[in-house]
């Protein structure tokens, strides 16, 4: 790629991979600025970069910064992203505001798949995707997540929809959009903090390669998006259902009483839940997230073209 926008800025080391044709993948920083407290939020923004590299691929951190969307952070930016005072929350609706203002914006997956692909990114890691709130069926809290997989192809590694999602009403969502949702050697859904969520997948791949070549089959289609892998969180962090459930009905029972709804639901509702389960939530968390990211980095070593590996079509 030799044209990006304007509103785009790559670090050297994410651009000299891209151009190279080196594997890359792409992180979201909403977890950084909303998703976990300090110090975890720097914690596992570092984690994710590190088990990247150690999988061969170069990370690359996206967040917004007065005006620009960087895509590849310094550690020093990282902690500035993680310290950033009333850091906004960059979802598409937004981003075009977001370039509008000064200091730092988290981008949410939505946001950074359209950084992602802008930049030649091909995949991406994150703990959740966003989905179909409980209760969305009348009100109609949906994220924005899923429409962006549904438009934009790029390849998203996660513990799949938050815990305190709708998972049967987000699957039956991204099938109505024709987004894949792809268990990694698994055919359960799993539930974020715990290793099912009791729905289950339609497709299941076993390793890095297939999903390479299930990537590049559905990009082949016409006006194909993105693809959602599903990793089960590491079996010595995953909490139990029981005790995950309860303490998610009872957080989303505090924040209907508080009067908690749109953006702010969702890192509202994950603090309380770790209060709940005094920080389980958390240590499940950051174990999903450094997860993902390895197996994020197996997936764009795949499909590098500077790879020398192939699978069956």
């Amino acid at each position: 790629m030799t044209s990006r926008p304007a509103w785009l800025r790559l670090s050297r080391e994410v651009k000299d991979s891209i151009d190279a044709g080196r594997p890359v993948v792409a992180l979201e920083s909403t977890l950084v600025t909303h998703g976990l407290a300090a110090p975890d939020n720097l914690r596992a923004a570092r984690a994710a970069e590190a088990a990247i590299r150690s999988g061969g691929a170069t990370p690359a951190t996206v967040a917004v910064s007065d005006g620009t969307v960087l895509v590849g952070l310094s550690d020093r930016e990282l902690e500035a992203l993680a310290a950033a005072p009333d850091p906004l929350k960059v979802s598409r609706q937004n981003l075009a505001a977001a370039l509008g203002r000064r200091g730092w914006s988290g981008t949410t997956v939505a946001a950074t798949m359209i950084a992602a692909h802008a930049a030649g990114i091909e995949v991406f890691a994150t703990g959740g995707i966003g989905g179909v709130h409980r209760g969305g069926a009348q009100t109609l809290d949906i994220s924005a997540d899923l429409e962006e997989l549904a438009r934009t192809p790029v390849a998203v590694i996660s513990a799949g929809p938050k815990s305190i999602l709708d998972a049967r009403l987000t699957l039956e969502y991204l099938e109505t959009r024709g987004v894949p949702v792809v268990g990694w050697a698994t055919d359960e859904l799993p539930g974020f903090f715990t290793a099912s969520s009791g729905e289950s997948v339609p497709h299941r791949v076993e390793d890095a390669a297939a999903a390479a070549a299930l990537c590049r089959r559905h990009w082949s289609l016409d006006r194909a998006g993105g693809l959602v892998f599903t990793v089960p969180p590491p079996a010595a962090a995953a909490m139990a259902a029981a005790e995950a459930d309860r303490a998610v009905e009872q957080a989303i029972s505090d924040a209907q009483a508080a009067g908690i709804h749109g953006p702010a639901s969702t890192p509202w509702l994950l603090s309380r839940v770790a209060e709940l389960t005094a920080g389980r939530s958390v240590a499940a968390n950051l174990a999903l997230i450094e997860h993902d990211a390895t197996i994020a980095a197996a997936v764009a070593v795949a499909l590098s073209p500077t790879t020398a590996r192939t699978s069956p079509a």
